[in-house]
Order: C-alpha cells, then structure tokens, then sequence
C-alpha cells in the first residue's frame, strides 16, 4: 500500500469544523435562540470559505479535481452493483455530487434562515418552509453520506474517515 496525501490542512479543517456546526444547530441548539442564527452564519461562512478554496486550493480541493458527472456516478453505481473495485484518490463521482449537493443545501438553509429574521419577511411561510425543507434534505443527505464512506470504505478497503482525519489515504500501488 502506498501512503498518499490527500487531504490538505483546510479541507480536513472545513469538514469537521462543518461537522460540529451544523450537527449542533441540528441536534443540540434551540432553532429560537441567537446562537442558532450565530452559528447558522458560522456555517454560511465555512460554505463559502471552501467554495474559494474550491477554485484556489490544492490538487483534490479543486472542483476541477471532482466534476459532476452524470456519467461517472453511474459508473461508480454500476461498479458497486458488480463488485468492481475502481478506487478513486480524491473524491468519487457520487462524492462529488454529495459535496455539490450540500454546499447548495447548506447555502439554502443559511439564506433563508436569514430572510426569516429580516423585516420583509418576518412571519412570511414560504422562507420557514424552505428552511426546514432544506434541513431535512441536509440530514438525509449526511446520513447517506455518511453510509457511502462507510460503505465505500468496507467495499474498497480504503479508510475514508482515518484520511479525512490524517490526510492521507492509503492506496494499492497501482492507483497511485
């Protein structure tokens, strides 16, 4: 196996810092409370932060390095249905879609937790509405997110969590 770096200081920072935030909005902070809107913002801000970094970071930060691809996810479903063993060093192709996915949700959320705390719309249904809509779909989508590292970790014999704590993965000579 071939000890490879992966994941760089700041995205292994954003991610569990992302973590924490929203799993305690989520989980842990009254949703009526001023340090839920505080860390909504927090979380906003983290969203963004990768997004730059997303353009201006290194190799497997870039959303060059994990375009969406239709084509690709399939692939990566098809090979999970045959037992074909195609291991990726950055983000796969459902990865990509998941992290696209979530910045989306994320943003949502964070904008329309705001218009509910604006003079305009104070009251109005429509940005509640979408909130919590966009909470829910963001706690599906982490726990199936979180499923597809476990299950992709199992199936590939790469630990995904250990490099997203270490940076590094740990890869068959032949991928790298």
């Amino acid at each position: 196996m071939q000890h490879v770096k992966v994941w760089d200081g700041f995205v292994r920072t954003f991610h569990w810092s992302l973590v924490a935030a929203f799993g305690a909005n989520a989980l842990l902070i009254d949703d009526d409370t001023k340090l839920h809107q505080w860390v909504g913002y927090v979380v906003v801000g983290l969203v963004l932060a990768r997004v730059i970094w997303g353009f201006s970071g290194t190799g497997y930060a870039r959303f060059s390095s994990f375009p969406a691809s239709l084509s690709g996810s399939l692939g990566q479903l098809r090979d999970m249905l045959t037992g074909t063993k195609r291991l990726h060093l950055g983000h796969t192709p459902l990865g990509a879609l998941m992290i696209y996915n979530l910045i989306v949700t994320l943003l949502v959320i964070g904008l329309s937790g705001y218009l509910m705390t604006t003079d305009m719309y104070w009251g109005v249904e429509w940005p509640e509405f979408l909130h919590e809509a966009s909470v829910t779909w963001a706690e599906i989508s982490v726990v199936l997110h979180v499923g597809a590292v476990i299950l992709e970790s199992v199936r590939t014999r790469v630990n995904l969590p250990r490099a997203m704590v270490t940076g590094y993965k740990d890869v068959p000579p032949t991928l790298n």
